[in-house]
């Protein structure tokens, strides 16, 4: 069995090259739009909508890089952890802050009964990492520190600014095939317009339908391999893969109530370590992978 053990080294590099292709991917589907709309409006317009676009997504990206941490924790009305009413929590950090050489987030706690945590900020110098209160209280030392390593992960792959980045494409195509598919109703029947511009027309108008949406589905296959990425660096923070497989198992028997779920922003809902409203069906548009398939993955190790 030992042909079928898995590297952590290799699961860390093979889920990077793939988000960094699924990256790509988007930023020919903006290329490709661009494109056609520059063919069938002319230059000078998809200049025009270039422009625009990049102002209100640049502003709206902004407040999100800067603000991401504290959007996220007002979400969740998250509360400082402090280290007499939480020692563990501010212990485990603390080792696996000086384990990883990255310096201690700031830590917070947000009532819910279930287990759960995410970690946010622009890098590991405002990075902030919140736990529910359920998992303080169901995980013992080495299954918190599994998760935690989890968390510290993805701050020390600045996942909060590749999937900023990411958000910064996926937005200026939603907004591109917003401003495109409006100047339509404004522009009517032009009888100059060629045979030629007609059919990127037509092109265009299909891509303004499908590019937002394709883009979201590669969006969130990205989402999906970075926690693949930040469970194996987790194991290579603390060298085992235990504690964050038994967390992960209790996780997984679960089945949080509605009053738990109402509690979390959908909008957030990427963030966290496993899916808070626990959704069976895994397709497209889901925001992890099964955990299961993590599980097995991570036992692998």
């Amino acid at each position: 069995m030992e042909q079928n053990r898995i590297s952590f080294y290799d699961q860390i590099s093979r889920n990077k090259w793939k988000s960094f292709f699924l990256m790509l991917m988007i930023v020919l589907v903006f290329v490709l739009f661009g494109f056609v709309i520059g063919k069938a409006l002319g230059p000078l317009y998809f200049t025009g909508i270039m422009i625009l676009s990049i102002i209100i997504s640049i502003f709206y990206i902004w407040i999100g890089y800067f603000f991401s941490d504290k959007i996220a924790l007002a979400s969740v009305n998250a509360k400082p952890a402090s280290e007499r009413d939480y020692p563990q929590f501010h212990n485990s950090v603390e080792g696996l802050s000086l384990a990883s050489g990255m310096p201690k987030p700031k830590l917070y706690v947000m009532e819910n009964s279930e287990i759960n945590a995410f970690a946010s900020g622009r890098d590991p110098q405002h990075a902030v990492i919140c736990v529910t209160t359920g998992a303080l209280k169901k995980l013992d030392k080495q299954e918190l520190e599994g998760v935690l390593s989890h968390e510290l992960s993805h701050v020390a792959n600045f996942d909060i600014r590749f999937m900023t980045l990411v958000a910064v494409l996926v937005g200026m195509i939603a907004i591109i095939s917003q401003i495109f598919l409006r100047s339509l109703w404004f522009r009517g029947n032009r009888d100059n317009d060629s045979k030629g511009n007609v059919i990127f027309m037509l092109i265009g108008i299909v891509l303004a339908i499908l590019a937002p949406i394709v883009v979201q589905i590669v969006q969130l296959a990205i989402s999906r391999k970075r926690e693949y990425v930040a469970d194996a660096s987790a194991v290579k923070f603390i060298r085992s893969p235990t504690g964050l497989v038994k967390a992960l198992k209790k996780i997984d028997a679960e089945n949080p109530s509605s009053d738990e779920r109402q509690k979390i922003n959908k909008a957030v809902a990427p963030l966290f370590i496993s899916d808070p409203f626990k959704r069976k069906i895994q397709n497209l548009f889901s925001t992890h992978p099964p955990i299961r398939e993590r599980i097995a993955i991570l036992e692998r190790m």
